[in-house]
């Protein structure tokens, strides 16, 4: 399908570090007829540093429905329209997926000038494995889903890529170190390619245990990676692992169901504390 004049721009832009911006988004920010960004006020410093005066339109998560319909008119006027958000690159945790997903199907050419992005940048500095990886973006923010979002994540072999408000840190580590193991490996990045910046290393208990001292540890913006789960020790009974959370459930709390059941038949605590959280959720809700 041939696309029509118009063309949209998804750019990505600094996350912290202005330097970052590349020669080829700096061209296309000052060439297009509009930018649509998810603060105004933060593209607009940036834009300033650069020497650019492009028209700004603000779209993010409570406009972008209201905003797409106006835009695609744009671009069939045949205008050049930029995607930003406040950093890095868009639609990874932030607005911009109905504008694409609208230009496209629309017949619009949909291109990227790429560029920095904080899940990319933590994981080349984390150390942990990269061949996998699971961007899972916010935890729930009240503990009790945070924890349930957690367990469904327990037996997850792939690398955990997450991203995590400063006022929350301390207990989203606690709770990791809960439900996937004191144990794991893990990395919080703060403040990437900033003045500040700093990568904690760690097990996911070490680094709760900053987290909660550390006043420097819950400043800035944040990135945690966690090592995959390893897999379950060979020989485990499925059944008998099941069958044992079954029975603890009936008495106990799901942690110590975990810890108990993990004792009993060899499997990870992890993968126990799985099985205990999706049936203390009832059928209904472990399914959605």
């Amino acid at each position: 399908m041939v696309s029509k004049t118009g063309l949209l721009q998804v750019i990505a832009t600094p996350i912290g570090n202005l330097g970052d911006l590349s020669v080829r988004a700096r061209e296309a920010l000052a060439s297009a007829d509009v930018i649509a960004a998810e603060d105004t006020r933060h593209t607009a410093a940036l834009l300033k540093a650069n020497g650019i005066a492009t028209p700004l339109l603000s779209l993010h998560e409570h406009n972008e429905s209201q905003r797409v319909p106006a835009l695609l008119e744009r671009l069939a006027r045949g205008e050049r329209v930029v995607l930003v958000s406040d950093a890095g690159t868009p639609l990874l945790s932030d607005p911009g997926y109905e504008l694409v997903r609208s230009a496209a199907a629309a017949g619009f050419g949909v291109s990227t000038i790429p560029g920095p992005s904080a899940i990319t940048a933590a994981l080349a500095v984390a150390g942990l494995p990269t061949d996998r990886f699971c961007f899972e973006g916010f935890l729930p923010a009240r503990e009790r889903e945070r924890r349930a979002a957690l367990a469904a994540l327990a037996a997850e072999t792939r690398t955990l890529v997450f991203f995590e408000a400063p006022h929350r840190i301390a207990a989203a580590l606690a709770d990791m170190a809960e439900v996937l193991g004191a144990e794991r490996a893990a990395v919080v990045a703060r403040e990437l390619t900033k003045a500040h910046e700093s990568i904690y290393r760690g097990s996911l208990g070490e680094l709760a245990g900053r987290a909660a001292t550390e006043e420097n540890f819950a400043r800035g913006e944040l990135t945690v990676v966690v090592h995959g789960s390893a897999s379950a020790a060979a020989g485990v009974d499925e059944r008998l692992l099941r069958r044992a959370v079954e029975v603890l459930s009936k008495e106990l709390p799901p942690a110590r169901v975990a810890a108990l059941a993990a004792q009993l038949t060899g499997a990870t605590r992890a993968a126990a504390y799985a099985l205990a959280m999706r049936g203390a959720a009832g059928p209904d809700e472990a399914n959605n």
